[in-house]
């Protein structure tokens, strides 16, 4: 059993809508092609903590719970996250290696929502509801092509990580 790739988003300047995509190409040490992180141009790009930001990713299953939950509507186009998965618990990730498409990424931390998200989509409660389920950030290890609807397997041992979603998530 594995994930899949349930929408990719980009956005080439930091603040600008996130613009979906069909395909990427996913580059080891940079990120996504066309995105702001690559670009370096991302509001975080220059951040003191030396973090990755070469993609994140987020459930989902989360933006549904999060609607039904708290009542907030977050489209995939909304969260700033680069890919929204499905069937997989991205935080289970951290410290895994897995491949997403034709890529292989690592897990490195929780992607935590941050106040800026809030203030761009003007929705008081957002950064509440995201709390330990915000996502995860990235490296990407092996260069390749990731394309929505590709499976995203674990290498490894993380496979408690897969999961079939709830119709009623």
């Amino acid at each position: 059993m594995t994930g899949r790739i349930e929408a990719i988003h980009v956005a080439a300047e930091s603040g600008e809508p996130m613009e979906e995509r069909d395909r990427v190409e996913a580059v080891s040490g940079r990120g996504l092609r066309g995105d702001r992180y690559f670009l370096e141009r991302g509001t975080y790009s220059q951040s003191a903590r030396d973090v990755s930001r070469e993609l994140s990713l987020i459930e989902g299953e989360t933006l549904d719970a999060v609607e039904r939950d708290y009542g907030i509507a977050v489209g995939p186009d909304e969260h700033r996250r680069n890919l929204t998965t499905g069937d997989i618990g991205l935080n289970r990730l951290v410290g895994a290696r897995f491949s997403v498409g034709d890529a292989v990424c690592e897990g490195v931390e929780l992607c935590e929502p941050c106040s800026y998200l809030e203030s761009l989509l003007e929705r008081e409660g957002v950064r509440e509801a995201l709390v330990h389920r915000g996502g995860l950030r990235a490296r990407i290890v092996e260069d390749g092509a990731i394309e929505a609807g590709a499976p995203v397997r674990i290498l490894g041992d993380a496979d408690d990580a897969v999961r079939p979603r709830l119709k009623d998530a």
